[in-house]
């Protein structure tokens, strides 16, 4: 693969994912809130589509044996507690590494301080990770591959894995449809779907 050639598609690729990124409103902070508060599941359906899409896609590539498979060194301990802290850095910035420039883009300005300190962080990790590869969190159990714990090929453990996905995104989709999970304002905000309160009249201008 030339170097101009993996440019453009990685552009190419950039354009979709932001077009979808854009049209599903993941972005907005109240739709990554709201997950992060188990009331909301837009987030949730956007990235099993993604990981069900992407398992299609990759079993096809590696089934006629165009690509092959990396897989990394299972690091428990590393994932679980960097994930609490991803996690909670997401819900209390409403934003996640993917998100953050589309949300500049949209005019979110504190996103602005969202970037700097995720580039913060990468910098002080690049720091730490030697010290850190040495401890209890750089221990690894080795490469993993459901696939072959059933010893199957990997395609058909891909494809089986994406079915299973499209089950689970048409049982929340029955259970919380998209429409009355936006919002209102196309944000998220379930707030705003909410009636007004009997009690409050509205006050004619003057």
């Amino acid at each position: 693969m030339s170097l101009t050639f993996a440019i453009v598609t990685g552009i190419v690729m950039g354009i979709v994912f932001g077009f979808a990124l854009e049209k599903s409103r993941v972005f907005e902070p109240g739709v990554i809130v709201g997950q992060m508060q188990m009331r909301n599941f837009i987030m949730l359906k956007v990235f099993l589509t993604a990981v069900a899409t992407g398992a299609v896609v990759l079993a096809v590539l590696n089934g006629f044996g165009y690509v092959k498979l990396a897989p990394k060194a299972a690091m428990y301990y590393a994932d679980i507690i960097g994930g609490l802290i991803l996690g909670a850095g997401i819900a209390l910035a409403g934003a996640c590494p993917g998100t953050t420039l589309a949300q500049i883009g949209a005019g979110y300005r504190d996103a602005l301080f969202t970037l700097v300190g995720g580039l913060f962080g990468a910098v002080a990790y690049s720091y730490a990770e030697p010290a850190l590869s040495k401890s209890f969190l750089g221990q690894s159990s080795g490469k993993l591959i459901f696939s072959q714990l059933f010893g199957i090929p990997y395609w058909a453990g891909a494809l089986g894995f994406a079915v299973l996905i499209a089950l689970v995104l048409v049982a929340l989709e029955a259970w919380r449809p998209w429409r009355d999970d936006m919002g209102n304002d196309v944000d998220g905000d379930l707030a705003s779907t909410q009636p007004a309160s009997p009690h409050i009249r509205a006050v004619p201008a003057e």
